[in-house]
């Protein structure tokens, strides 16, 4: 991960804002975002990584990010947010749009496929992996497209 003015200022929302939060296997939830970010090597997609979930699951809104970051930061963060009601593969598809976005979203896909994640955890239904499984390879086919 790169650590710049603008990518610590990111960490630090992206921090706040999910503060509190855990994902399905009982972590911090921070460590998600964290784990994208350490994957990208520009200030620009480390930003977008630490926030790509704080719009739809931390209730920051996309106003209070243009007030904060480049265009180029918000214009993947708001590709990355799945507005209610939208139908999962349109919102993939219309990520194909912009590098930065399917950077940061192939590195989600890959770290919520990660069944790794749940070991130690209550038993996750098969079922539930597998359609996990499928989804996110549906996902990053699309992506790759």
């Amino acid at each position: 991960m790169i650590y710049t003015p603008l990518t610590n200022k990111a960490l630090r929302l992206a921090y706040a804002a999910h503060h509190g939060q855990t994902d399905k296997s009982g972590q911090p939830y921070i460590f998600h975002p964290y784990h994208l970010a350490e994957q990208m090597d520009d200030e620009i997609s480390v930003c977008a990584a630490l926030l790509h979930d704080v719009v739809e699951d931390a209730g920051v809104t996309l106003a209070a990010l243009e007030q904060a970051f480049p265009k180029e930061v918000t214009d993947a963060v708001r590709l990355l947010t799945r507005e209610k009601g939208t139908d999962y593969f349109a919102y993939v598809r219309a990520i194909r749009q912009n590098p930065v976005a399917v950077r940061v979203k192939l590195a989600d896909l890959a770290h919520n496929a990660d069944e790794s994640r749940f070991a130690g955890c209550a038993d996750v239904p098969a079922e539930e992996l597998a359609q996990r499984r499928e989804k996110y390879a549906r996902a990053r086919a699309i992506l790759l497209e």
